[in-house]
């Protein structure tokens, strides 16, 4: 059982000055490599993995972070033919995927110190451990966002990159494994699947916990007011 926090950038279809966001239809987290593991998420540990400030395939490392898109299913697939971290050149048949893999190898004594096992040759740097494997799978469904498809650069962007650019995908976790339960996942080692339980449930029951907005009077969910609000905008720099 947990109560982790995660998010990634949002996708918008842009059709002259109109956002539209684009929901995941599905945002699923894989725990991995626990035969790697040495010990389980840390209490409080929080990370975050990709580059928000990325603009080109330059700036991504595949081999450490994974981060890709392409279109799952039937495809097409289009990666060899464009870079792997922007967006597909053309229409998917099927959902659009994204993946973004977090750092497995923390400080125990300074959690705020992570970095990749893969960056190190495949070991954690002396004085770290190494953790579960984190990996988000992202899939949008851009058939009903954009029924009229796309060939070339698509008319979508993440709120923090340009126009049929995925580079700057990057993502938040805060752990909220309860501590035995994130211990029962290094029970995991040898196996595809397994259900983790703790004293506090088990992994058929659903979150009792219900969101809500902390400060619904402030905030926005209009890609325009976003970047004024933070000072993006070229007029309201003027202000």
């Amino acid at each position: 059982m947990y109560t982790n926090v995660e998010g990634a950038p949002t996708l918008y279809y842009v059709n002259g000055d109109n956002y539209t966001e684009i929901y995941p239809a599905t945002f699923k987290t894989y725990y991995e490599q626990i035969d790697h593991a040495e010990i389980p998420f840390p209490k409080n540990f929080y990370a975050v993995a990709g580059n928000a400030s990325a603009k080109s395939q330059a700036d991504i490392d595949e081999k450490i972070n994974a981060i890709t898109w392409w279109c799952d299913g039937n495809g097409p697939e289009d990666r060899n033919s464009r870079p792997r971290a922007a967006f597909p050149r053309v229409t998917c048949s099927a959902h659009m995927q994204a993946i973004l893999r977090f750092p497995d190898c923390v400080n125990p004594d300074k959690i705020t110190e992570y970095t990749y096992a893969a960056a190190h040759g495949g070991r954690c740097p002396s004085g770290m451990k190494r953790m579960p494997s984190l990996r988000f799978s992202i899939r949008y469904d851009t058939r009903r966002a954009i029924p009229q498809g796309w060939k070339g650069i698509p008319p979508i962007k993440l709120a923090c990159g340009e126009m049929g650019e995925g580079y700057c995908l990057h993502g938040d976790f805060i752990n909220g494994w309860f501590e035995d339960a994130a211990k029962n996942m290094l029970q995991a080692k040898g196996q595809s699947f397994m259900r983790i339980d703790g004293m506090h449930g088990n992994g058929k029951q659903f979150s009792k916990c219900k969101s809500k907005d902390a400060d619904p009077e402030n905030g926005t969910s209009d890609y325009h007011k976003s970047l004024e609000m933070m000072g993006q905008m070229p007029h309201a720099a003027k202000k």
